[in-house]
């Protein structure tokens, strides 16, 4: 189990190569990013076990990590938040200069970094002690993207779902978006929906509204976004229209009624509800 070691010299944030005779070289190319050797060594053991993963180069520090960047494409960084200098977060932001950004797994022991990941369009959030099974759906979700967005033929780094932190018992864990039925206004913040309950997140429902566009969701009301391939009935009862959503029944506002119907009647949103 990786632990917190003596503080190293700024020597020590070198990039490093790391060739190996055993390098996979079909996986997603990745670059590991933690200014703990202990912890970068364990995530670098771990990582070595996934064949769909290619570690072709750490870093110990943010800035180490840009430095490897500039001559060494990857698919995948791996970094950790909290560390000296040019910390995950700002690191994440520098990355979304690059021509085709990479996607992003935080791995890190502190948790209250959790909307920051989500703002970042971060794949995921894992937590330390990093367990080889938490690790391993991960990939799983940069995998799929990776694959999602060659097939969609868009930019590696956009990823076709996201990862949503929510609290649950004061524990975080992460939900996917498409795994949200319907999302309401709460004051500031906005409610999640999903088939086995709902959560609340610090992020505001326009916001949501936007960023999620694409991805199928829908405002039909001020308070309400929906996701359209969830809908399972559109009701229309003397001029006032509303949408079932399992047992749940929204109501659709005038303004909105519109876009609903147009989005409900494309070719697009017609072959997703065909029949196989």
């Amino acid at each position: 189990m990786p632990h917190r070691g003596p503080s190293r010299s700024r020597d020590a944030a070198e990039p490093t190569r790391i060739p190996r005779a055993a390098a996979r070289k079909d996986g997603l190319r990745a670059l590991l990013v933690d200014d703990e050797p202990p912890a970068l060594a364990e995530l670098d053991y771990l990582l070595g076990l996934e064949p769909r993963i290619q570690v072709v180069a750490t870093a110990r520090s943010g800035s180490a990590a840009l430095e490897s960047l500039a001559h060494t494409a990857v698919d995948v960084v791996f970094c950790d938040i909290k560390m000296p200098g040019l910390d995950g977060i700002a690191l994440v932001e520098a990355l979304g200069r690059l021509p085709v950004r990479p996607q992003v797994v935080f791995v890190t022991a502190y948790d209250e970094h959790a909307v920051d990941a989500f703002d970042l369009r971060a794949t995921d959030y894992v937590m330390k002690p990093v367990r080889a099974e938490r690790l391993q759906e991960a990939v799983d979700r940069v995998v799929e993207a990776h694959l999602s967005a060659r097939g969609r033929g868009d930019e590696v780094g956009d990823a076709p779902d996201e990862s949503i932190p929510v609290e649950l018992g004061g524990v975080t864990r992460f939900i996917l978006r498409s795994q949200v039925r319907y999302a309401r206004a709460q004051g500031d913040y906005a409610r999640l929906h999903t088939r086995d309950g709902s959560h609340l997140v610090r992020v505001p429902l326009s916001t949501l509204e936007e960023r999620w566009a694409a991805a199928g969701f829908l405002r039909i009301h001020r308070s309400t976004v929906v996701n359209t391939s969830a809908i399972d009935e559109v009701r229309v009862d003397r001029g006032r229209v509303a949408v079932r959503i399992g047992d749940t029944e929204l109501q659709v506002s005038r303004r909105h009624a519109r876009a609903l119907r147009d989005r409900i009647a494309s070719p697009a949103a017609l072959r997703s509800r065909a029949p196989d």
